[in-house]
């Protein structure tokens, strides 16, 4: 305790005083222009918003009496073009000019808590009916107040691209704001009870428009998170421990760092919410001076047991896991699985794992924060504002009604932002400095030392087979991992058939909806991962690693029973029980996944192609994301494998989806190519490993993903309907690994299992089946 006094005391006497900092901010403001674009414009909090004189028929849009209509965002735009999609849906039902639409990402205003999230592919599924419903208020207060100033009745009047018409009198929205002044709002559920627009008269969903954000970022106008610049800012540069946690600073010296031109100072992080505990932080005038400085800076730290844990002891600690019957959360428990498997003659019995993944994002996270007109204000990007505003009052000892955050774009999410623990560290350095202008940013490699990686996850499935065996009678399956729900978000936790809680996020997709006779299905939580590393949420979650067992061990019992993969898999999709499917999402169940899968396999001509020596195509399916939101996906890679080499080229990839109703093509399409990309390169090029505690690559020198060389050909098609949208944004990723793993099998008579599947992985698989 003496040191670390000594050390707060010796930071307390570098350059810059509390009090010169407090001049410097004294009247500070953003220093950014904000994007704009002739046809639509983007909007950021405090920025463009609606005047006093705009129409709000509800709090998701606004029309003023120049005729713009503004429509609020609570989804984070990370590239996957959310804004044009849910404000099309708003558009569409109130008859909106898309010329004349504007969004705004909200800020955390109190109207907004509890909405703002990003994640699960969830946007436009949780908003469908909101956003309708909101579109149709304000059509019918237009169409009423219009028919008014029109002088006839609103029944005998149309509304078409923000105009009512009535016979050869037309007056537009802007005008009828102007003159009628209209005060009507329509409560939620007043809102639930009003006539919605049928399909066939969709104008905007499901049809091609201008994307509202591309033109700004072409043009290099957007704001992201790591743009923002405020007047007496300073920057900061962490140094992070060599573990997550228990690491305590024993000694700092920073006599290298005061030669670094623009070095300020350093400080200790007092942090009462332990996120960021050990951490020391780097001020100076630029951001390289203060790269240069944190490198320079000589901390030493005493750490705890987690700095002895590897990759191996989280997967063999999760192996004795699995193996106690007494662990984890039943999700199913269906009476005679377990009876089934320890009476049946044949069973089978395989494992697989997956590597720990970085979500190395384009844009490392970042966040400038400062005291500001009584209230604690952060810029930054995010994916769930109120998910960090508890943490970040805890870390300043304040209400959460002291704070607000303001959301820019996102250079990339994959999941890392629903965590927004980088903006704890930025806004304890300003509070350490008196509330003046912070802005933090990640070097890549701190960015990857603090990232919350997905964890490294084990899978065991048994089966018991019936006496020709050709069937699947009873199934135990096994999953563990790290939970990030746990750690980050326990209250959204849902509850086994057992009463105990688990994370869903880390399960989906184990839950399938085949059917093969009574289902026993363990959740399980690796408290060794948990205590080591701080697991996120990454594209797909639990569906980048449990359609990659499930899949691949459905087509290892398909071959070793001697049937075909397609046909034994279409054979278990009878859609009944708990897999016939309920509204409003899963309309259809298991049907709708056979329908898909059966649609790729004409894609590909299944079974009727021939193939030069050493490749082949392998298929998978799955449904998304969640049983309550399925995204109906079957999939297929043509891969070639080369026996000298180990390395698996990926050809082509065949993708089919019903996703229900597109709301929006372009982006549905660009998503989808997206996801299965980064299924591919975590099946093949991505991943990492623990070591001492932490991942042990910081950068793309060994870190690999997918590079533009390995881009397959992609051929990707939606099925046609008029059901609920569902997701879209992660359903790709999830039927590509096990579809490259059923192709190798395919091309080379190996099984891995093991993912990413390595060059090295392939020829000791060849050399063991060679022996």
């Amino acid at each position: 305790m003496a040191k670390i006094e000594q050390i707060a005391r010796k930071s307390d006497k570098s350059l810059q005083t509390r009090r010169s900092f407090l001049m410097t901010a004294a009247g500070a403001g953003l220093m950014f222009g904000f994007a704009r674009n002739s046809r639509a414009a983007v909007s950021f909090p405090d920025a463009n918003l609606p005047p006093e004189s705009a129409f709000e028929p509800n709090i998701w849009c606004s029309i003023s009496p120049d005729g713009s209509i503004n429509v609020n965002i609570v989804r984070a735009e990370m590239g996957q073009h959310v804004g044009t999609s849910l404000a099309r849906i708003i558009a569409d039902e109130m008859e909106a000019d898309w010329n004349h639409i504007k969004i705004t990402e909200v800020d955390t205003s109190p109207k907004w808590a509890g909405k703002y999230v990003t994640g699960g592919s969830w946007s436009v599924w949780s908003t469908w009916d909101i956003f309708r419903q909101a579109g149709a208020a304000a059509r019918t207060i237009m169409l009423e107040e219009g028919a008014k100033l029109l002088g006839a009745p609103p029944s005998q009047c149309t509304a078409r691209n923000s105009i009512i018409s009535y016979k050869n009198n037309k007056i537009s929205y802007g005008e009828i704001v102007a003159r009628a002044k209209p005060t009507r709002h329509f409560s939620p559920d007043e809102m639930a009870k009003l006539p919605l627009k049928p399909a066939s008269e969709h104008r905007l969903i499901s049809k091609p428009v201008d994307a509202l954000d591309i033109p700004t970022k072409t043009t290099g106008q957007a704001v992201y998170g790591i743009d923002v610049k405020l007047e007496g800012m300073v920057y900061a540069r962490p140094k992070i421990p060599p573990t997550r946690y228990d690491a305590t600073i024993e000694f700092i010296d920073d006599t290298k760092a005061k030669e670094v031109p623009g070095y300020i100072r350093y400080i200790i992080l007092d942090d009462p919410s332990h996120t960021v505990s050990g951490w020391v932080v780097v001020l100076a005038k630029s951001y390289p001076a203060a790269i240069r400085a944190a490198d320079a800076l000589n901390v030493e730290w005493m750490v705890g047991s987690a700095i002895t844990v590897s990759e191996h002891d989280i997967i063999e600690h999760g192996r004795s896991l699995i193996k106690d019957p007494t662990t984890g959360t039943k999700v199913f428990n269906d009476e005679g699985a377990l009876e089934t498997l320890s009476h049946t003659k044949h069973v089978i019995e395989r494992s697989y794992t997956c590597a720990s993944v970085a979500h190395y994002q384009l844009e490392p996270v970042n966040a400038v924060a400062r005291y500001h007109d009584n209230m604690w204000e952060i810029h930054t990007g995010s994916q769930w504002q109120s998910l960090v505003l508890p943490l970040l009052a805890k870390a300043l000892q304040t209400s959460e009604q002291n704070i607000v955050m303001r959301t820019y774009l996102l250079g990339g999410g994959f999941g890392r932002r629903l965590n927004g623990d980088y903006s704890i560290p930025a806004v304890l350095t300003s509070k350490a400095i008196g509330g003046a202008p912070v802005k933090l940013i990640l070097t890549r490699s701190d960015d990857m030392a603090f990232d919350s990686i997905r964890s490294p996850s084990l899978q065991t499935i048994r089966v018991a087979l019936d006496e020709p065996q050709k069937k699947i009678v009873a199934m135990d399956y096994a999953v563990t991992a790290g939970w990030p729900t746990l750690i980050m978000a326990s209250a959204f936790m849902e509850k086994g058939v057992d009463g105990k809680p688990y994370d869903q996020f880390a399960l989906a997709g184990a839950d399938h909806w085949y059917d093969m006779g009574p289902l026993h299905l363990r959740a399980i939580t690796n408290d060794l991962a948990n205590k080591t590393f701080r697991p996120g949420w990454l594209r797909s979650v639990s569906a980048g690693w449990t359609p990659w067992a499930l899949e691949s061990f459905i087509d290892e019992v398909a071959h070793l029973t001697h049937q075909d993969p397609l046909e034994f898999r279409l054979s278990m999709f009878t859609a009944t029980g708990r897999n016939k499917g309920t509204a409003p999402n899963a309309v259809g169940g298991a049907k709708r996944q056979a329908a898909v899968l059966q649609k790729l396999a004409e894609k590909i001509s299944y079974g009727k192609n021939t193939f030069p020596k050493n490749t082949a195509i392998g298929i998978a399916t799955s449904f998304g994301q969640e049983r309550a939101m399925p995204t109906w996906t079957a999939g297929a890679v043509q891969v070639h494998v080369d026996e000298k080499t180990g390395v698996i080229t990926c050809q082509k990839i065949w993708i089919v989806m019903d996703a229900g109703t597109i709301v929006d093509p372009g982006g549905a399409l660009a998503q989808t190519e997206g996801a299965a990309l980064w299924g591919l390169s975590m099946a093949l090029f991505e991943g990492s490993e623990i070591v001492h505690g932490t991942i042990k690559d910081r950068n793309l020198n060994t870190y690999t993903p997918l590079r533009i060389s390995d881009v397959p050909a992609m051929d990707i098609e939606f099925i046609e309907n008029t059901a609920p949208p569902t997701g879209l944004g992660e359903p790709g990723v999830a039927v590509i690994a096990p579809a490259i793993g059923n192709a190798v099998f395919n091309a080379v008579g190996i099984r891995l299992r093991h993912m990413p599947m390595r060059p090295e992985d392939v020829l000791k698989a060849l050399k063991e089946k060679r022996s």
